[in-house]
């Protein structure tokens, strides 16, 4: 009777699940599992975790680390099969490897009516070698069709306890269920970091006793774990962001501390200030930073004669830009050298910025480096030094009062302005007397773009006048490195934009490739179209944005535009021999806590129709919970510069 009442139980329950939707109770696969091809809370989805569960613990007898993993995948429709195929990537140096074992997997589909069910068959499972330090082992599901519910595991083996398995609560498909269970022994002490900003459904802990024992030499407990996370949203990844990594939901740890049964206590994390202590003898930084022999005569006597420190910095600054190549490597801590650098003429991010360090400080400019990550690279841990998490170096110079921030491996930028891609909030300052501290990573000015547009209308109805444009921040650097780098062909990019429009007569008041703004004016021409005796005119010859970026039902991570930005467009048009029908409404609009402002006007000034848009983002990072206004606010950016019309008519 026991037994019977069980089974009532666990059938009632799981008939209850298929009711509501899949079975994401466990790994057990029903019929409504194959039969649903639409999951109700992401319409968009192509595939879904309908279940998975891992457990972790380091094995009693080999001590080598066990990931045991499984899951339940459903396949939604044809644009989901890219999901029948799992990639493992296996980690191995110094003669030691990671393995996976155990690999089975079962397709369920319905057939006839009938569950039909497929194993995976060994001689589908293939090994390769990714690089140097990692091996991908890849096999790809049978039988697949729209519908199919996959239940496959695998074990995975590796001889790194500082590497204790990672467990990514997110992908980029929806996840009904993920649990995770690692089982740590005392020996190994980690810093645990949940990644994403998503809360856990379970998250529960318990000792157990002599979990882990070496004959002779003492025991160990475990502290088990318990994390669950439900309803998981795919992580889709859209403009405006850094890396994925920042944001994925998902469990990391950093070993800390490692105590031997033999009394031995390495501690693998260390403070800042230990780690200075190294930094500041290590071969590719430290001594690199005293160089001192490797900048004389390298400056001509007119830098050196110059008394203002501004000025003087500028100098320098401008030098090494001139003088030396980017070879688009970053290799802040390895293969460093200064000396190679001056020979070569060519090095890397570190050997650049350290040579303008040392330039700097050799002309008493108070200057120090910064350790920063960059925004493909993902955000550099603050709670304890992971000295991997850095990619990048960049120079602090303090002058008076004023901070700037340098970086000499791009010829077209200013001086005090950052790459974009150095644009990720925050970087470690090294200070080797005094200790270093967190420096904010900004961008130094707002960017602007604006264009100024007078507009006349011929005797054959037809559109002509002249455009004056001008760009601060990152327009401006992005337009001089379009125009330097081809000036005879820099119109061209206009032309192609906007191909119902001519452009010529094309000239660039910026003559310096470093210079702070960008300026242009150039004549356009447009043919009109006259509908029963009016003419129609967009005076949008040229659009900030052609499309709403923004796409997604909800956003779960910030918005991050790198730096504030403002927009601004203007028209005179001259109607001295035309009836104006229609002009544009008005609007205003804000972004809440006035982050944003957007206003659109259009008049009627004597023989002229006078148009002003202007709208701006006054932060460089928004919280995912602006992201509906930002939709709505570039929605309404797109809509005015698609749709804005001017009705004329012929005076008699």
């Amino acid at each position: 009777m026991k037994f019977v009442l069980r089974f009532l139980i666990i059938a009632l329950a799981l008939n209850l699940s298929a009711q509501s939707g899949f079975n994401s109770e466990g790994f057990e696969v029903t019929k409504q599992d194959i039969e649903l091809n639409v999951f109700d809370k992401d319409s968009t989805a192509n595939a879904l975790i309908i279940y998975e569960k891992g457990e972790s613990y380091v094995d009693r007898e080999t001590f080598l680390l066990k990931s045991e993993i499984k899951k339940k995948l459903k396949i939604l429709n044809r644009n989901g099969f890219d999901k029948a195929t799992e990639t493992i990537y296996l980690y191995g140096d110094n003669g030691k490897h990671e393995r996976v074992k155990k690999i089975k997997a079962t397709v369920y589909n319905v057939e006839n009516g009938q569950i039909t069910q497929t194993q995976l068959d060994k001689n589908a499972i293939f090994e390769e070698q990714y690089d140097e330090n990692h091996t991908l082992v890849k096999f790809t599901f049978p039988n697949i069709k729209e519908g199919s519910v996959i239940v496959y595991s695998y074990t995975l083996e590796s001889p790194y306890m500082f590497k204790y398995k990672s467990w990514y609560f997110q992908e980029d498909i929806p996840k009904l269920y993920s649990e995770y269970r690692p089982s740590i022994p005392g020996n190994w002490e980690y810093n645990i970091k949940l990644v994403g900003g998503k809360k856990l459904y379970t998250n529960v802990s318990s000792l157990r006793k002599n979990c882990l024992q070496v004959m002779g030499a003492g025991s160990s407990d475990c502290g088990d774990y318990i994390y669950v996370m439900k309803d998981i949203p795919a992580f889709i990844e859209e403009e405006f962001m850094t890396t994925k990594d920042n944001y994925l939901a998902r469990i990391e740890y950093e070993l800390k501390v490692f105590r031997g049964f033999d009394g031995r206590v390495d501690n693998i994390t260390k403070t800042w200030k230990s780690v200075e202590g190294e930094l500041k003898t290590d071969n590719d930084i430290g001594r690199q930073l005293k160089k001192s022999s490797v900048t004389k005569d390298l400056l001509s006597d007119t830098i050196i004669a110059i008394s203002d420190p501004l000025e003087k910095a500028k100098a320098i600054y401008e030098f090494v830009q001139n003088t030396y190549t980017w070879d688009k490597t970053f290799n802040i801590f390895n293969d460093v050298s200064v000396k190679d650098l001056v020979n070569n003429k060519s090095g890397n991010v570190s050997e650049i910025n350290i040579l303008l360090h040392n330039l700097l400080e050799a002309n008493d400019i108070d200057v120090k480096p910064v350790l920063l990550s960059t925004r493909n690279n993902g955000f550099a841990t603050r709670i304890y030094p992971v000295i991997s998490d850095f990619n990048y170096l960049i120079v602090h110079v303090t002058i008076g009062e004023q901070i700037y921030m340098l970086d000499a491996t791009d010829d077209y930028l200013s001086f005090g302005q950052l790459p974009i891609r150095c644009l990720n909030q925050y970087g470690r300052l090294l200070d080797f007397k005094e200790g270093g501290y967190w420096v904010d990573i900004n961008a130094n000015q707002m960017s602007v773009m604006k264009y100024r547009v007078n507009l006349n209308i011929d005797d054959s109805e037809a559109l002509s006048g002249t455009i004056k444009g001008n760009k601060t921040g990152y327009h401006a650097l992005r337009a001089k490195r379009a125009y330097f780098s081809n000036p005879d062909t820099y119109l061209d990019s206009y032309s192609n934009a906007y191909p119902s429009t001519q452009f010529v007569d094309y000239e660039s008041e910026t003559t310096n490739k470093t210079a702070t703004e960008f300026s242009e004016e150039f004549k356009v021409e447009q043919s009109l179209e006259n509908v029963g005796g009016n003419l129609y005119i967009n005076p949008f010859l040229i659009t900030f944005f052609d499309k709403n970026p923004f796409k997604l039902q909800q956003r779960t991570y910030p918005i991050d535009f790198g730096y504030e930005d403002a927009f601004l467009y203007s028209v005179e048009l001259n109607v001295k021999d035309y009836e104006v029908i229609d002009i544009p409404k008005p609007i205003n609009l804000s972004l809440p806590n006035k982050t944003g402002t957007l206003i659109f006007n259009s008049s009627i000034n004597g023989d002229s129709v006078i148009l002003f848009f202007k709208f701006n983002f006054k932060e460089a990072i928004y919280d995912a919970a602006y992201y509906d206004s930002l939709k709505s606010y570039f929605a309404t950016i797109v809509d005015i510069q698609k749709n804005s019309l001017i009705v004329l008519k012929k005076k008699p």
